[in-house]
């Protein structure tokens, strides 16, 4: 029996639960977009902050009310375009199950808010927007807009895309603060730190960090690295200062996400190594991702 049939199953287990996991987080979303960010008047980051934009522009100066899920499908045609061409297909099937989901929940769902105060609102709702955002990442999908954008261009252009995204949402407060004031123009910045934050917190795949591996076994550790991370590592000559002992000093640039699972199996091969770990801001040259399916 091929390889291919026995992991059916388990394909289509895993593919069933990112599913749950994607409708979840439409719904976590939807209600967060209603209940908090709508109700407050805010405008978040990305996509779904540029159709809440759209859609009370053509509400307030023209009388016309627009679908949340209709231009919130037509803002993410080229974004979905962009990740089933060059990122995965699942991942992005998966991303606009997302998409559709939370439009049509925000479309149907009524109005309510929670709290008059919108500095809670911005607070809180940074929190659940970073959730709902993590729990898509988690299993391979996003939210839409600009997530597929920062994906693409950090796994398949190597370009960190921190400031062409930051540049987009500047233009989105910039122009909700002319057209209906800056307060929740400001008050919009305070949510979308929160939920940065937030997504920081709870997704670290796209974090890095550097190890620093003392050891008498640097073979073995480099062999670890690579079957947990599917990087290599460089191994120096090191001498201790104190009884003037020769080492091996293993270094290794690894997502933060298999930091601590790495850091265990390297104690269990040589449990008098010692490790530094250093969070890394930048790496530049070839650093592997897991493919997207």
């Amino acid at each position: 029996m091929s390889d291919n049939v026995t992991n059916t199953p388990k394909i289509i287990i895993r593919d069933t639960k990112r599913l749950i996991v994607v409708i979840l987080a439409s719904i976590v979303m939807a209600l967060n977009i209603k209940f908090f960010v709508k109700s407050a008047g805010l405008y978040p980051g990305g996509a779904t902050g540029l159709t809440i934009l759209i859609q009370t522009i053509f509400h307030d100066f023209l009388g016309i009310k627009l679908s949340y899920t209709i231009v919130n499908i037509i803002l993410n045609t080229i974004p979905a375009y962009i990740g089933f061409r060059f990122v995965g297909k699942k991942f992005t099937i998966l991303s606009v199950i997302m998409i559709i989901t939370n439009g049509i929940i925000v479309d149907f769902l009524p109005a309510y808010s929670v709290t008059n105060d919108i500095l809670l609102v911005s607070v809180f709702g940074g929190i659940i927007n970073g959730i709902a955002i993590s729990m898509c990442l988690s299993v391979d999908a996003t939210s839409g807009g600009t997530d597929f954008i920062s994906i693409y261009l950090s796994q398949k252009r190597g370009i960190d895309s921190f400031n062409i995204i930051l540049g987009f949402n500047v233009c989105v407060l910039i122009s909700a603060g002319i057209l209906f004031g800056w307060d929740k123009a400001l008050y919009s910045i305070i949510f979308q730190y929160v939920s940065t934050q937030t997504l920081k917190l709870l997704y670290r795949n796209y974090q890095q960090v550097t190890l620093y591996i003392v050891t008498e076994k640097s073979k073995e550790i480099c062999d670890e690295i690579y079957k947990v991370c599917r990087h290599g590592a460089s191994i120096m000559d090191v001498q201790g200062s104190y009884q003037g002992n020769n080492y091996k000093m293993v270094y290794s640039v690894v997502s933060a996400s298999d930091a601590k699972t790495l850091i265990a199996k390297i104690k269990k091969i040589d449990s008098s190594s010692f490790i530094n770990c250093i969070n890394t801001q930048r790496v530049t040259g070839n650093f592997y991702y897991s493919p997207k399916d």
